[in-house]
């Protein structure tokens, strides 16, 4: 069934992308009242928060920049030819409000969100915020039972703890995604991990449990079409969590961050991870880090919200 023409963005032919109020790719805002709520597929969010940031801070600006980027984007795939806003009922959904205080309370405030888009069968699409943001993310959408992620970044994110037993920052989603039963970790693989250590605990972890980490170096030998055939057969048919950390980009082509590490893929090697997606059962996905105070060119940003239409085009795609 097409998408109702409710949903459909505003045309740059109608109004220039310069004005009017920006959200996500020009799309219909419906606050958490809309009476329209029910009919969304694919909500678009903001999570304006990096309290788990343990070195350079700046990511809950992201969501504010990624919006203004996001008016640049327009209604078709250029090479797939996917029409995303024609196929599903898409809309910006707003903001999950976080506590800038309290790392526990904002968590708490980010799954009641998401519990709720949950209850109406809404797929989210979220732009963050610090990488800690994919962990109550996970805990509304993973209540059933646990997800296979597809995840790509510089950094593993699976510290047990930093700073003598803080379990909770950038650096450790998805070692408490995985003690919670959220992920199924023999359905998760970490593409393009890369950059010096503090030791080998994560990977160790890794491991341990059978998550799959697949190393920059080996990224560049084996090719994109290789490691992402490999990332589908991992994930299966089953349901499958996208989490992509605008690091996982050379800094030359995405300085807006808070830990870059270079040695990474240009900016179309980015976007086409994302279409390697294409068949896989996505039940969510989020693009995080993207940090404008770094960011002085704007160009981080708009290669954040291309990534983020790509994965939007892969979460729709047959």
């Amino acid at each position: 069934m097409p998408s109702d023409p409710f949903f459909h963005p505003v045309s740059g032919f109608d109004l220039p992308r310069f004005a009017g109020v920006p959200t996500f790719m020009r799309l219909p805002y419906l606050p958490p009242e809309h009476e329209r709520l029910a009919d969304v597929d694919i909500g678009l969010i903001g999570v304006p928060w990096d309290s788990a940031t343990t070195n350079r801070p700046g990511p809950r600006h992201g969501p504010r920049q990624l919006r203004d980027a996001s008016t640049m984007i327009r209604a078709q795939h250029g090479e797939t030819g996917v029409r995303p806003f024609e196929t599903v009922n898409c809309a910006d959904l707003g903001d999950v409000g976080p506590n800038p205080a309290d790392i526990q309370d904002s968590m708490r405030r980010i799954t009641a969100f998401y519990d709720r888009l949950v209850s109406l069968d809404i797929r989210p699409l979220t732009a963050g915020g610090d990488h800690l943001t994919s962990l109550p993310v996970l805990r509304a959408l993973a209540k059933d039972e646990p997800l296979g992620m597809i995840h790509f970044d510089s950094h593993t994110d699976l510290f047990h703890s930093y700073f003598g037993g803080t379990l909770y920052t950038h650096g450790t989603p998805f070692r408490r995604a995985v003690e919670e039963e959220l992920l199924d970790p023999r359905r998760v693989i970490q593409i393009g991990i890369r950059g010096t250590m503090y030791d080998s605990e994560d990977r160790d972890f890794a491991e341990s449990v059978g998550i799959r980490v697949v190393p920059i170096e080996e990224f560049f030998a084996r090719g994109i079409a290789d490691v992402m055939a490999e990332a589908r057969e991992i994930v299966g048919d089953m349901p499958t969590y996208v989490s992509y950390d605008i690091d996982f980009v050379d800094p030359a082509f995405a300085p807006g961050t808070g830990t870059p590490e270079v040695g990474g893929p240009n900016s179309f090697q980015a976007l086409q991870v994302c279409r390697e997606l294409y068949g896989v059962n996505i039940v969510g996905a989020d693009l995080v880090e993207v940090s404008p105070p770094f960011d002085a060119s704007g160009g981080t940003a708009f290669l954040g919200v291309s990534i983020l239409f790509e994965l939007l085009c892969a979460m729709v795609a047959d």
